[in-house]
């Protein structure tokens, strides 16, 4: 539903969740909550980067949650992943989002509604985070699968561009992870609440470590492809210059005999033909002892 607003009594304070607010929508609740113009504005935009700024009243954070579907093929912040903006106060959680998360829809079915402020915010970081969960074990998966197919050198089932791709949405996820690390890192929160959020923060560092770990393997993935289609060229270009050896001179042999000129010693020759066909066959044994001398065959 475009435009929702729901609002709801959790414990000691109230929770408003915003789904694809219209800007009048929330102007009108920035008005009566007194936030800041541009931090409503910073809320608004679908391609804004993990953030935090922290006021006396109220804490601003701006997070991104893993959206798009693991096999498919983007290069883009947004298209990988959606926000979620928090307009932290003592009494008071406005989350802002455009797609309904389904770690947002019935949530108060799914906590205790006498939950602090900090817990539910804390609760919503975790499923943030792990929804980077499953896409770092399908890129892993994808990378073994991958490199099993190019050394059995069954290179047409393999994709350049779906490698690129996938480095791509690896480099994305882990740079959106670094920045929610330092955004999360930054978030002063009451003591009692450091346990909780130090899990979100050990899953952060898990997954940062992952997402390294799948650049790496992605790269040396590319620069083994790459090599292989290098060696399987050359493995062509070297059959094709054998049979350039066998045939040249042949045809070489071929060319010189099949001169029209009147006055040639070879042409009444009885034993013209059966003589160069000799020496055609002795020049191809002598060539191929050559190349099995070399070790070329």
């Amino acid at each position: 539903m475009v435009g929702r607003i729901k609002e709801m009594q959790l414990g000691s304070f109230t929770w408003i969740d915003l789904l694809s607010p219209s800007k009048e929508q929330i102007h009108e609740l920035a008005a009566k909550h007194k936030l800041d113009y541009f931090l409503i504005y910073d809320s608004l935009e679908p391609g804004h980067l993990p953030k935090i700024e922290q006021y006396e009243d109220f804490t601003f954070i701006i997070l991104r949650a893993y959206t798009a579907k693991v096999e498919d093929n983007v290069t883009s912040v947004q298209e990988l992943t959606s926000k979620v903006a928090f307009f932290i106060g003592k009494d008071l959680l406005i989350t802002v989002h455009r797609p309904d998360f389904p770690f947002l829809l019935d949530i108060k079915e799914t906590i205790d509604g006498n939950i602090t402020i900090y817990d539910l915010v804390i609760h919503i970081f975790k499923h943030i985070v792990d929804s980077f969960i499953e896409p770092a074990t399908w890129h892993s998966n994808h990378i073994d699968e991958v490199e099993r197919i190019i050394f059995l050198k069954d290179l047409k089932k393999v994709s350049q561009e779906d490698l690129y791709y996938q480095k791509a949405e690896l480099r994305i996820s882990r740079k959106l992870l670094v920045l929610t690390q330092n955004t999360v890192a930054q978030l002063r929160i009451p003591v009692d609440y450091n346990t909780a959020l130090q899990d979100v923060k050990d899953s952060l560092v898990r997954l940062i470590l992952e997402y390294e770990e799948a650049i790496e393997d992605t790269n040396s993935l590319m620069n083994t492809y790459l090599s292989v289609t290098a060696q399987k060229n050359n493995d062509v270009m070297k059959l094709l210059t054998i049979f350039s050896a066998f045939f040249l001179p042949l045809s070489f042999i071929a060319g010189f005999y099949g001169m029209n000129f009147q006055f040639m010693p070879e042409l009444k020759w009885e034993g013209g033909y059966p003589f160069v066909i000799a020496l055609m066959v002795a020049l191809s044994v002598v060539i191929y002892l050559w190349f099995r001398r070399k070790k070329i065959l």
